[in-house]
């Protein structure tokens, strides 16, 4: 997802993006014009404008519960052991993709998971000597009552992924959790750029999704998100929405390293010259965070790895190059 690309003249592609991030939407919503007008310039994906301003669906299957009072916590963290969690729901998103839904303790409990955080998930199969302990980042709202629900890419060798992918509706897995990651809080900056690939996209979801849930949140989001093929662009429908509902406020650019014939999103791997096309500039300071999550070879390209989870590393990468500093950047 990180070779090389060709494109035309990086200002050209910029005055589209800034001339669409700051004007109305037209009546009518026409995205095959706006997206042929943006891939155009150079490269787009799936940007499309509309003017609707309903609020976005709960994410499964439209769980909903009124507040009655302070909500109860499934996940408290500190001395609170796992909690062994039956799946209520498994679905088949793709080719090695699964949605799957856990119940909470009570109908009425809400994770307690802060954005942006994480869990810890733990199993030992019959012949394991060592259980497999692996994190993943829930992608439910934080707020939503009695289940918590994941994304799960299921890796060749990865036992941990193989197991919840083999999992059936009543059994059960444990899960503990919080493991916080970056506080966000309401308009802790005017801009937000979250580069992902593949299931790298969960944290920048869980971060997305809080921002545009808060009417007084005003934050804005560039999403560049890089695939192998258009079946593996995860929660594309999710992230359609938020194009649909908040167009002047949310961007997204997808790049495929295998896309269809007729794909008008980008084609090759992330390259500086995309990021430096729709990025924030590095001159906004504190006003921008750039959020980056996905594969070793992306860190590696895009950032820099981190030393460890609790060590973001220094920052290195086409990030650097660009002229971003350490703490406008943030490694999930």
């Amino acid at each position: 997802m990180f070779a090389r690309q060709a494109f035309r003249p990086a200002n050209t592609l910029r005055q589209h993006v800034r001339r669409y991030a700051s004007e109305a939407p037209k009546s009518g919503g026409n995205n095959s014009i706006l997206f042929a007008g943006i891939a155009a310039a150079a490269l787009s994906g799936g940007y499309f404008y509309m003017r609707s301003k309903q609020p976005l669906p709960p994410t499964a299957g439209g769980k909903t519960a009124a507040s009655t009072g302070p909500a109860k916590h499934a996940f408290t963290g500190g001395e609170q052991g796992f909690l062994s969690l039956l799946l209520e729901k498994s679905e088949i998103i793709n080719h090695n993709t699964k949605r799957l839904v856990f119940k909470l303790p009570e109908e009425d409990m809400e994770s307690g998971l802060p954005v942006a955080s994480a869990v810890i998930t733990k199993y030992k199969g019959p012949d394991m000597e060592k259980p497999v302990i692996r994190p993943y980042t829930p992608v439910s709202d934080t707020d939503a009552k009695g289940y918590v629900e994941f994304i799960i890419k299921r890796y060749p060798k990865g036992p941990m992924s193989e197991h919840m992918h083999s999992m059936e509706p009543g059994q059960r897995l444990d899960i503990k959790g919080p493991i916080p990651k970056y506080p966000w809080s309401p308009n802790k900056h005017e801009h937000v750029a979250m580069i992902a690939g593949g299931t790298g996209i969960t944290p920048m979801w869980q971060v997305a999704n809080a921002i545009f849930k808060n009417p007084e949140d005003r934050t804005k989001v560039t999403l560049v998100f890089g695939n192998i093929s258009e079946e593996d662009i995860l929660m594309k429908k999710e992230l359609e929405r938020l194009e649909n509902t908040y167009p002047q406020r949310f961007r997204a650019f997808y790049v495929l390293d295998n896309p269809p014939e007729k794909w008008q999103g980008g084609k090759g791997f992330v390259t500086k010259e995309l990021l430096k096309t729709v990025l924030p500039e590095p001159k906004e300071g504190e006003k921008i965070k750039i959020f980056v999550c996905g594969p070793p070879g992306m860190y590696k390209a895009i950032s820099g790895g981190k030393k460890s989870p609790s060590d973001q590393g220094e920052l290195d990468g086409i990030l650097k190059e660009l002229g971003y500093s350490k703490d406008q950047v943030y490694k999930f």
